[in-house]
């Protein structure tokens, strides 16, 4: 949903390359590569975190920027756009409203103010005006992964270990609990909820991102330490609270849909024998369903901070005149692509993640 959200495949990774690691020092033939992995697993979280699946998805994440960005700022200006896009009896006027949408303000800048007329817009021009923000895009993304990579499985652990009377229940003879089922994919559910919530303290780079796609004027040559020393910080976390109710949400659904998929689709007895397509394919229903029921939400948290930095408003206010002068469809402008690029974006994101892990471990 992220966009905004990391996801499931690449916790999976960390699970299945911590396993690995494990298995080679058990089964290690000689006394020199057993030295060498026990070296590798006396060095610190930090560093296995970042020279390996951590360092690995911050730098697919960099790439994933460069390929879907574009489509996120179609999404985040459709979200922000308060008019009718789509015209149900005529394909040709909904793709001039798209491209009033997207390009509007850009052929604004090239039409001569005294004939009317449109000049011809460099490629190199339209290319730029789909990436406004993506330094921040960038930030946003690669500090999500980070605490996303990290945090999921470590809440998972911590969840299952100390509360798993939360989760399933005892079996009557031997008074050990009875995982798996329901149980299983709540427990993934609730720890990536949990986390998602702790995102929030990114909003400032998410903000500032949001703004250079629907709002350039907003944040002209202005950087976000410029922003902080004059407005405050506190301005850049505007939508606060509709931001963590749509990361709570959307995560739990990400990660409860995936879990779902494994435990019901595949019939699989332990997630983490997962295969790769049975891990891309779970996480595209967990990801559908969760971009689905957090749309409204993603609505609302992109025009509030759209919104001018000296300008507040509350996410009761926009929930209610959006549904006022719009209509219920309003909560779902920009949906179509985040949907279509989910799939693409699991896929590129699982493989990347792998190759440079790899290179980061020569």
């Amino acid at each position: 949903m992220s966009g905004a959200l990391s996801t499931p495949v690449e916790s999976s990774f960390t699970t299945t390359t911590s396993s690995s690691s494990t298995a080679r020092v058990g089964t290690s033939k000689s006394a020199c590569s057993g030295l060498q992995t026990q070296s590798q697993n006396d060095r610190s979280f930090l560093y296995n975190l970042f020279v390996g699946p951590g360092g690995g998805a911050t730098l697919a994440g960099s790439c994933e920027i460069l390929i879907f960005h574009p489509f996120d700022t179609v999404a985040k200006r459709l979200m922000f756009y308060h008019n009718r896009v789509v015209e149900m009896r005529s394909p040709a006027a909904t793709l001039k409203n798209l491209d009033h949408v997207v390009f509007g303000k850009l052929k604004d800048r090239y039409t001569d103010t005294t004939t009317g007329a449109l000049r011809p817009i460099p490629a190199v021009e339209r290319l730029k005006h789909m990436y406004p923000g993506s330094t921040y895009a960038v930030a946003y993304k690669v500090l999500q992964r980070i605490m996303k990579f990290g945090g999921q499985p470590y809440m998972r652990d911590y969840l299952h270990a100390y509360h798993s009377n939360l989760f399933f229940r005892r079996d009557a003879q031997t008074g050990e609990f009875i995982r798996g089922g329901r149980g299983a994919m709540t427990l993934e559910a609730t720890a990536g909820c949990l986390v998602g919530v702790c995102e929030i303290v990114l909003l400032p780079f998410d903000r500032m991102k949001v703004l250079s796609q629907t709002n350039k004027a907003a944040v002209h040559r202005r950087s976000i330490i410029s922003v902080i020393q004059a407005e405050g910080i506190t301005r850049l976390y505007a939508g606060a609270t509709t931001t963590a109710v749509r990361n709570a949400a959307g995560s739990f659904l990400l990660f409860g849909g995936t879990a779902f998929a494994k435990e019901y689709v595949f019939k699989l007895e332990n997630h983490r024998d997962a295969t790769f397509m049975q891990n891309i394919v779970s996480s595209t229903v967990g990801g559908c369903v969760g971009v689905f029921f957090t749309s409204p939400m993603d609505v609302i948290k992109t025009r509030i901070q759209s919104q001018d930095l000296t300008k507040k408003i509350s996410g009761w206010h926009v929930l209610v005149q959006t549904a006022r002068l719009e209509g219920l469809s309003a909560f779902y402008k920009g949906i179509t692509p985040k949907i279509l690029t989910s799939a693409p974006r699991l896929v590129f994101s699982y493989t990347m993640t792998q190759y440079f892990t790899r290179v980061l471990r020569g």
